[in-house]
């Protein structure tokens, strides 16, 4: 049996390191509902949970997310962290009717 060989790579070749994902990316996106600032949260920098708005479901630790927030009035409390699918088609998604329990449904 041959003895085994941990040959390193060079610096700067071969795999990507995780792109937007690894460096909490921040851009601008411009729609119908205004101007945002968008950072992308890598699942090993997303420690805390969250309610994500579109689906109102839980964000938990250790999950890739968006934070989102509108470019013109962007303070710590306009933040929002969504699911990445829920941002991407938060402009499809019909309001949130709240209902009583017996109320109708038309």
């Amino acid at each position: 049996m041959s003895p085994r060989r941990n040959n390193r790579r060079p610096k700067g070749s071969g795999r990507s390191t995780g792109g937007a994902w690894a460096s909490g990316l921040e851009d601008r996106e411009d729609g119908p509902d205004g101007e945002w600032i968008v950072r992308i949260i890598a699942p090993a920098n997303a420690t805390k949970p969250y309610r994500c708005p579109g689906c109102d479901h839980e964000i938990a630790p250790g999950i890739g997310h968006v934070v989102a927030w509108p470019a013109d009035r962007g303070g710590p409390d306009d933040r929002r962290h969504w699911h990445r699918p829920c941002w991407q088609s938060r402009l499809q998604r019909a309001p949130k009717i709240t209902r009583s329990r017996n109320a109708p449904r038309y």
